[in-house]
């Protein structure tokens, strides 16, 4: 999983041992704004993951988990090692300590700053999003996208000839999704679908959506559907923590 497109593709954040708070409330918002996020509770197998992605942006909670002595020597790992020398790092803290401050911000220059958590969260979320920015991460992509094809639960339903079809969901993003039919529903580009169905997982959202074309991909026909600005913005909401779901259970698997 190397990055070395993130100026196309944007850029992997990473949580290293968030605290809940941190994870619940302000990874969850950077999710919701499409910021490509993961969740790590292992330093050590992070650190192996970021020389693969060499060009991520990390957020350690110092006041979790490791010491103080044991967290600055994995930072000071990671900002020293040639592969990793590129990570951008950023420190959330309970405390804010001025001493810790000036270990991270003078002496070990993070770039992505030392943040205080214990703050207003709409402060702590609007800190991130303008360092996150000013990092780049969102790189010229707008919408993060799940690939779905491993997941045979994830599926689309749509009226068809007085019953429902069932498809295979390809990939999703809050704008549209890809999927194969095993029949060819033969439906025309810009057609109008008022009432499909879209299971991811366990979650049924209902949506309204538009056909914007269609490609063959060997012996399938890949239909691509746009959603409409119906949609609800609860459905783009579960349909965000649904990638972030999708694509943290594959970290997951490069983190063991």
């Amino acid at each position: 999983m190397a990055d070395d497109n993130t100026e196309v593709t944007g850029k992997k954040i990473f949580f290293i041992h968030p605290s809940v708070f941190v994870q619940n409330e302000i990874a969850a918002e950077l999710v919701q704004q499409e910021h490509e996020v993961y969740i790590a509770r292992d330093e050590a197998k992070l650190f192996k993951v970021l020389k693969n992605c060499p060009h991520s942006i990390v957020f350690a909670s110092i006041d979790e988990t490791l010491s103080a002595d044991k967290w600055e020597v994995w930072i000071r790992q990671v900002m020293g090692d040639e592969v990793t020398k590129s990570v951008a790092m950023g420190v959330l803290s309970n405390t804010n300590n001025e001493d810790a401050r000036r270990l991270y911000l003078n002496t070990l220059q993070v770039s992505c700053g030392f943040i205080p958590v214990k703050t207003e969260k709409t402060r702590v979320i609007k800190a991130l999003l303008d360092i996150l920015k000013a990092a780049e991460a969102k790189g010229r992509r707008k919408y993060i996208r799940a690939d779905t094809r491993n997941d045979s639960m994830t599926t689309i339903n749509l009226p068809f000839n007085n019953a429902y079809i069932t498809g295979d969901i390809r990939d999703i993003s809050v704008v549209g999704l890809s999927c194969v039919f095993p029949q060819d529903p033969e439906l025309e580009k810009n057609s109008l679908l008022p009432d499909m169905q879209v299971k991811l997982q366990g979650a049924l959202l209902k949506a309204e959506g538009i056909v914007f074309g269609s490609r063959m991909d060997g012996p399938d026909k890949v239909y691509v559907f746009v959603f409409t600005a119906k949609i609800d913005p609860s459905v783009r909401t579960k349909i965000r923590a649904y990638i972030q779901k999708n694509l943290q259970s594959k970290m997951d698997a490069e983190l063991k």
